[in-house]
């Protein structure tokens, strides 16, 4: 089972409606006590930094997803749920702190003319770790989408698993151990986020 953390995201329904279609059992999650039988667990995010901690905060899943990233079980977090990850956000002043779980900060796009900010739309991703086993059956310059302003910078950056050019060049997935997490939308990236969907749930059995 699967557990996908509900605390109030926009695409909620859409990624559950994704991770049903590769074949996988799915919880919706509100509290920690769901996730005590799950063999993986899946964070979302739509919307501003600060909301997402907040809001995990509130229902005490913040410090429940960080016992459960310790267990070694698989955990993937999406778009704003991959930035939660990190230590902090320059979003809006933020002032919550995030999981810290990878190193380094959320920051946003540098303006430039002529880039619209937020990137909406299909960009290719550089997949830099092509031993990660989120990408397996995914080629390498595969096309996934993007809704955003802000993206991590990881202090690590051993841990970057794919990389997307945008005015600047910028994490847009990650991988250490259990734990990936993704900036694009795999549940809004048809084939290709279908197969990574995929590749997290076999992670999982």
């Amino acid at each position: 089972m699967i557990a996908l953390l509900d605390y109030g995201s926009g695409n909620l329904r859409s990624v559950h409606k994704a991770l049903l279609k590769v074949g996988a059992e799915v919880q919706i999650v509100q509290r920690p006590e769901g996730m005590c039988a799950a063999h993986a667990v899946v964070l979302p995010g739509v919307g501003a930094f600060d909301d997402c901690i907040h809001a995990l905060h509130k229902q005490e899943l913040l410090e429940a997803a960080r016992e459960f990233i310790r267990t070694g079980k698989p955990f993937l977090g999406i778009c704003v749920g991959y930035q939660a990850l990190f230590e902090r956000s320059e979003e809006f002043n933020s002032c919550a702190a995030g999981l810290g779980v990878f190193g380094g900060s959320v920051v946003r796009f540098a303006a430039q003319p002529g880039l619209k900010i937020p990137q909406i739309g299909w960009n290719q991703i550089a997949i830099t770790r092509p031993d990660c086993p989120l990408y397996r059956g995914v080629a390498d310059g595969s096309y996934v989408y993007f809704v955003h302003s802000f993206f991590p910078k990881p202090t690590d950056a051993s841990i970057i698993a794919t990389e997307t050019d945008y005015g600047e060049r910028f994490a847009s997935s990650v991988w250490r151990d259990n734990v990936f997490a993704t900036q694009f939308h795999p549940e809004k990236s048809q084939a290709v986020g279908l197969q990574l969907l995929k590749n997290f749930v076999a992670l999982s059995a």
